[in-house]
């Protein structure tokens, strides 16, 4: 049996149905962010490309983010990257790809992209690596999931056919980025610019040149420091502490991550405050565990907006699989160490 619709004001609630419908398609085209991650530096390729072959080390990484869990539909995000050093050409080489699904499905975005990256020792002190990206990104919306307002049967409800313009329900674009990278044994800083041609995302207007139909670029600045708190002879054995922040923009939003890793032994704590245009957004704490061959990292963001009775919080759970090449790395220039799990 069909639930019975019964609405006192007909029009008034059509023109709420359209506002909405009208608002999920601009928030779509003009407003559409990238989705973030917490622990940036375990997704070192998604933060910055030009932390490609950085490690000097073969690394597959995954992160899995299920975020504002307090929503029946909340963001879900997963990434996972691959890189290696190549000593002969110094160079890096990368794959990334995303998975994202917003609004119980209503819009999913998956992308494909491939890095490389040249490193080089600009003296006994510091190296410098500047990288490229390139791929694909796709985006689904599922049309069949909206009600647009002459479906709706005031007794039925939503059982009549529609005639409105349904638009394809797949878009595909080129996407690509560029970063650079800093570092010597304690410091480094970088920065990275993605959506660099800022390609048009529209499911309807896909040859209209518009600054609202495109997906802004994105920059990331990002910085830190490993300060030693013993002396101890073995790396395994070195207590540290890593104070690190992370600022984004993409258009007229911005976030800043401010906060420090305290790593002692197979152990890694952080915390980090996150700070978004209007407000301050979440306060971040991670633990992790490292091993010989991988290591895992879980987060929580406890959201301290105003939001926060409604979105509750964000769980980010990754795993880092790092290989040390049968090679001594030392020969072919210094390994970056701060930016870890």
């Amino acid at each position: 049996m069909l639930k019975q619709y019964q609405f006192l004001h007909p029009i008034s609630e059509l023109k709420k149905i359209a506002l909405i419908i009208g608002g999920i398609f601009f928030s779509i085209s003009a407003f559409c962010q990238d989705p973030e991650l917490s622990q940036f530096y375990a997704a070192p390729l998604y933060t910055n490309p030009a932390m490609t072959g950085a490690a000097k080390n073969i690394r597959l990484g995954i992160s899995a983010r299920n975020q504002y869990t307090g929503l029946a539909n909340n963001y879900r995000t997963a990434v996972a990257g691959f890189d290696a050093y190549i000593p002969k050409v110094k160079s890096g080489i990368g794959m990334i790809s995303s998975y994202d699904v917003a609004g119980d499905g209503f819009l999913t975005t998956s992308s494909f992209s491939a890095i490389y990256s040249f490193n080089t020792q600009l003296n006994r002190d510091w190296a410098f690596n500047a990288a490229i990206q390139g791929g694909l990104v796709q985006k689904r919306f599922d049309f069949s999931k909206f009600i647009f307002e002459d479906m709706i049967d005031p007794v039925r409800g939503p059982v009549l056919p529609t005639k409105e313009i349904v638009p394809q329900e797949n878009t595909s674009f080129m996407n690509f980025g560029a970063g650079v990278l800093f570092f010597n044994k304690n410091i480094y800083t970088g920065l990275a610019v993605h959506n660099l041609t800022e390609p048009n995302q529209s499911f309807y207007y896909k040859n209209a040149d518009s600054s609202s139909l495109r997906l802004p670029r994105r920059y990331t600045l990002h910085a830190g420091i490993n300060i030693p708190l013993n002396n101890a002879k073995y790396e395994e054995d070195q207590i540290s502490l890593s104070p690190n922040i992370l600022f984004m923009q993409q258009r007229n939003f911005f976030q800043m991550n401010a906060g420090f890793y305290v790593k002692q032994k197979a152990l890694t704590l952080g915390a980090w405050f996150r700070q978004t245009s209007k407000n301050a957004d979440a306060f971040i704490v991670m633990a992790g565990m490292r091993f010989s061959a991988f290591k895992i990292g879980y987060s929580y963001d406890a959201v301290i907006s105003k939001a926060a009775t409604v979105a509750v919080g964000s769980h980010e759970l990754s795993l880092v699989i790092e290989l040390k090449p049968s090679y001594n790395n030392r020969r072919f220039g210094k390994a970056i160490k701060c930016p870890q799990l």
